[in-house]
């Protein structure tokens, strides 16, 4: 759909669909069979242009980094997912995050949860700061923190939650509710949780951000991001950012995200009952001194999260192993089902050090501030039999402890 100019319309998400269930919707929204051939798969349309009727007077679609057939599907499709209005699809998920950085100017201040995506941190801190744009970090367990942390200058609170790699769970009422009285757009990253199981828009968020490679595509094949509103005035102004900075994905990417959302109620519900089972084991074995998962009654915000994501606590479990970086690089050489990666949200189940890894850029204070410890490790649960995968993760902290 076009959008080359500054006053064009955000992208309108087609009706067709309202009545349906979740699992219906993450087939159908957005992807009727097409109207030339009756395809029951919407076609990727890699054309990057489009003829026009006349001068200055285009189909739906006039050029592909406007809007494309392919992509428009997508974007209809995660919005619905959402509950919300409008979407937006990006070549990745740091893509996204710039796009709505975007909507600030300089001197303008952003507050942002204290345990937040390492990527997140290193665009608040090394691109966003570049343009006078100041973040403060708060930990929104205390939602009279945030407001304690909110001037005259403030404009945007950044939610992750749960949070990554410490799988916090904030209370995003109690924090839309603050944003909403202060006149702030609350922007919620719900890449970990996915609509399966959390859409902030139901809590107040004004923005939902994603990013699609994890567990909305789910197999590790495509880097993609989203993002979802209800507010048409913020629709217009990121629909004109999304066109003008250009971070748009391909129409094959876009297919790839479409064919992996359709089995995203089931994988979801499949992640969190296997990382449940393994978050429990992992609490009883010996080398393990701490486990963090929403989904244990041990969690410090299970009770919040059972609330907001009644669907399961997702597929990520973060532990910390008794020993330090040294049993934690062991433990993670010994792995054998686990594939030591970064990233997450795919079928098959990864192992990573954050330190070292997803939050390198990270300084040391501040990850020791927050409680990212040198021993914590990072799982990424994935289908595979549970007892393959536990037979994995046991050896493997056997071997560590013997290292």
């Amino acid at each position: 759909m076009s959008n080359e100019s500054a006053n064009a319309p955000p992208p309108a998400i087609p009706s067709g669909v309202e009545g349906l269930s979740f699992e219906s919707s993450a087939i159908h929204a957005g992807q009727r069979p097409d109207s030339t051939l009756g395809a029951v798969m919407p076609p990727i349309v890699l054309s990057t242009t489009f003829a026009q009727l006349s001068p200055g007077k285009p189909r739906p679609f006039e050029y592909s980094r406007c809007g494309n057939p392919t992509r428009a599907a997508l974007e209809t499709c995660i919005a619905t997912l959402e509950q919300g209005r409008f979407g937006f699809a990006y070549s990745s998920g740091c893509g996204a995050v710039n796009n709505i950085l975007e909507l600030l100017g300089p001197d303008e201040h952003l507050i942002c949860c204290d345990d937040v995506y390492g990527g997140t941190f290193r665009l608040f801190e090394h691109v966003a700061h570049q343009r006078r744009v100041e973040t403060t970090y708060v930990d929104y367990t205390y939602p009279d923190r945030l407001e304690m942390a909110i001037t005259s200058k403030t404009k945007m609170v950044w939610v992750e939650s749960p949070t990554n790699p410490l799988l916090k769970v904030f209370d995003l009422s109690a924090i839309a509710q603050i944003c909403k009285k202060r006149g702030l757009w609350m922007v919620v990253d719900n890449t970990f949780a996915s609509p399966a199981l959390q859409r902030p828009l139901e809590f107040g968020a004004s923005i939902v951000l994603h990013s699609t490679t994890k567990y909305l595509n789910g197999h590790s094949d495509v880097i993609g991001g989203a993002v979802v509103t209800s507010d048409e005035a913020l629709a217009q102004r990121i629909a004109f950012l999304q066109n003008a900075l250009g971070s748009v994905p391909s129409p094959f990417d876009c297919y790839l995200v479409l064919r992996g959302i359709k089995t995203l109620p089931l994988r979801m519900r499949e992640h969190s009952r296997i990382a449940l089972e393994l978050a429990t084991r992992l609490e009883k074995t010996k080398g393990v001194r701490k486990v963090l998962y929403p989904g244990l009654k041990s969690h410090p915000q299970h009770e919040l999260a059972k609330r907001q994501m009644p669907g399961g606590a997702g597929g990520v479990v973060s532990f910390e192993i008794e020993g330090g970086e040294k049993a934690a690089h062991a433990f993670l050489m010994a792995l054998g089902l686990f594939t030591l990666a970064e990233s997450l949200g795919g079928i098959e189940s990864l192992a990573e050090h954050p330190a070292t890894m997803t939050h390198a850029s990270v300084p040391k204070p501040q990850r020791d501030a927050v409680g990212i410890s040198d021993g914590m490790i990072r799982l990424s649960v994935g289908i595979e039999n549970q007892e393959d995968l536990w037979k994995d993760l046991e050896q493997a902290i056997a071997r560590a402890g013997n290292g």
